[in-house]
C-alpha cells in the first residue's frame, strides 16, 4: 500500500509570498528520493531548487513552467510507501507536517539572516508550531492560505490587527475584514485609455527591483553631489599591483577598498533610519553592496565584512558573486543585508548619473567611466584618465558638509591611491 502526499511551496521566508517555476526537474511517474529537488523556481530574490521531503513515485504535478504559484499552492502529490516515513525528523512546511526530512531549500540555507524562520515540530500529542519574529519582521502572518485568502479579497494585512498570540493574523481575521462593509471610493478622474503595445510582467527580480526603488523614492530625501577625479595614478597602480605576479586585482575592488576607508572617516554614511524609533542607527560592518547587470536584470550582491578584507580579497569576492549573479546562483542571504552600495555604471559607457539609494542603506557611491580628457596636471594641460563620482546620500543621516567630505576624500584616494596604499 502507498499513501499518496501532497508537497506544496514552502514559505520562502523574507517577506516573499510566491515563486515563478522555471523548470520540472522531475517527471510524473518518476521515483524521488527524500531530498531531491524536484522544481527550480524563481523567487524576487534567487533562483532556487525545491527539495521534496518525500520518498516515492511522483504521481501529479501542478504548474506549467513560467507559471506564479503562491506559498501554499500544491506542486507535486508522491506514492509514498506505507510505513517508510517514521517522522522522526522535523518538516518544515505544513503541508510536510506528517512526514519528510525538513531539510531547508537549496540555496537558502540555515544561517542566512531570514527575518523569519518558522519550524513545525512533531510529537507524541497534537502538531505544535512555533514563530520566531523579528522586530523589524515582515507582517505577523504564519499561514500561506490567510495571506492567499488576503489576496483573493484584496485585504491589506498591514490595516489589521491580528487576534492571535502577540498580534499573529489569524484566518478568522481576514474574514471578519472580508465581511466589513466596504468604505465608499472617492472619485477619481477618468482613467485615460491603455496605450496599446507590449505588456511586460514587473515579477521576479525586475518585480523586485520595480519596488525596492519605489520605495526608496518614496521614503528617502536624497541628495546628491560629484566631482571629476584624475585616475590616472590609480590605472597605474593598479597596474603595478597586477605586474606582481599575485592575485589581479580589479578597479571595482580598489574602488570597493577606498569606499572602506571613506566610511571608516564618516561612519555616519554607514547607517540606516529607523523613523518609527525616531532613530540613526550606524551600523558597526561595512556590507558592500555593487550593483551587477545580468539576464534577469539588475542585482546587487554583498560583500560581508569588507571593511576587513584586502584589496585581493575584495577582489577575489567581488568576482565569485558576480559569477554567481550571471549563472543566477545567488542565495538570498548574498543579496541582503548591504549597509552601502557602490555603482560602477561606467562599464555601460557613460560618465555621470544620480542613483538612487538602495533602501534601507544610506548612501550609495556612482562611478562614471574612466575616458582620457584634458587635465590641468602640475600646472600644466595634460590629456589623463577621468573619471566622475557621484555621491547620493539620505540627508536624514548628515549635511553636506560630511556628504562633500566623504566623496572629497574619495576623489583624493582616486588621485593618490598610494597615500591610501601605504596605510593598509
Amino acid at each position: 500500500m502507498a499513501v499518496v502526499r501532497e508537497f506544496t511551496l514552502p514559505d520562502l521566508g523574507e517577506g516573499l509570498t510566491g515563486a515563478e517555476i522555471v523548470r520540472w526537474l522531475v517527471q510524473v511517474g518518476e521515483v524521488v528520493a527524500v531530498d531531491q529537488p524536484v522544481v527550480e523556481v524563481e523567487t524576487a530574490k534567487a533562483m532556487v531548487d525545491v527539495p521534496c521531503p518525500y520518498g516515492g513515485v511522483v504521481t501529479a504535478r501542478y504548474g506549467e513552467e513560467g507559471a506564479e504559484v503562491p506559498v501554499g499552492a500544491a506542486l507535486i502529490t508522491v506514492a509514498v510507501p506505507e510505513g517508510s516515513d517514521d517522522g522522526s525528523a522535523p518538516p518544515v512546511t505544513e503541508s510536510a507536517a506528517d512526514g519528510g526530512s525538513g531539510n531547508v531549500l537549496v540555496g537558502y540555507g540555515t544561517a542566512g539572516p531570514a527575518a523569519r524562520r518558522r519550524r513545525v515540530q512533531l510529537s507524541p500529542g497534537p502538531l505544535r508550531e512555533t514563530v520566531a519574529v523579528a522586530p523589524a519582521g515582515p507582517l505577523p502572518v504564519i499561514s500561506p492560505l490567510v495571506r492567499r485568502l488576503a489576496r483573493e479579497h484584496d485585504v491589506d494585512l498591514r490595516q489589521l490587527k491580528g487576534s492571535g498570540p502577540e498580534g499573529l493574523i489569524l484566518r478568522a481575521d481576514v474574514e471578519r475584514a472580508v465581511a466589513a462593509p466596504a468604505p465608499a471610493p472617492a472619485p477619481t478622474p477618468a482613467r485615460a485609455v491603455a496605450p496599446e503595445g507590449e505588456r511586460v510582467p514587473l515579477r521576479g527580480v525586475r518585480g523586485a527591483v520595480a519596488d525596492k526603488l519605489a520605495r526608496s523614492r518614496r521614503e528617502i530625501p536624497d541628495a546628491t553631489c560629484w566631482v571629476d577625479a584624475d585616475a590616472t595614478e590609480l590605472l597605474a597602480a593598479r597596474a603595478a599591483m597586477n605586474a606582481a605576479g599575485g592575485p589581479k586585482v580589479s578597479v571595482l575592488a580598489l574602488l570597493a577598498r577606498i569606499c572602506t576607508a571613506a566610511l571608516a572617516r564618516f561612519p555616519e554614511l554607514n547607517a540606516t533610519v529607523d523613523m518609527e524609533g525616531r532613530e540613526i542607527i550606524r551600523l558597526p560592518e561595512v556590507h558592500l553592496g555593487f550593483a551587477a547587470q545580468t539576464d534577469r536584470g539588475l542585482v546587487v550582491p554583498v560583500v560581508r565584512d569588507a571593511q576587513t578584507r584586502t584589496i585581493e580579497g575584495l577582489s577575489e569576492e567581488i568576482a565569485r558573486l558576480t559569477e554567481a549573479a550571471r549563472t543566477g546562483t545567488l542565495a538570498p542571504a548574498q543579496l541582503t543585508g548591504g549597509t552601502f552600495t557602490l555603482n560602477n555604471y561606467g562599464v555601460f559607457g557613460v560618465d555621470g548619473s544620480t542613483p538612487i539609494i538602495n533602501h534601507p542603506e544610506a548612501a550609495m557611491l556612482g562611478v562614471g567611466r574612466i575616458a582620457p580628457k584634458p587635465w590641468v596636471h602640475q600646472g600644466e594641460l595634460a590629456v589623463r584618465q577621468v573619471v566622475q563620482l557621484s555621491f547620493t546620500f539620505d540627508h536624514r543621516v548628515c549635511d553636506g558638509g560630511t556628504a562633500g567630505g566623504f566623496l572629497r576624500y574619495v576623489a583624493d584616494c582616486v588621485e593618490q591611491p598610494l597615500v591610501l596604499l601605504r596605510r593598509l
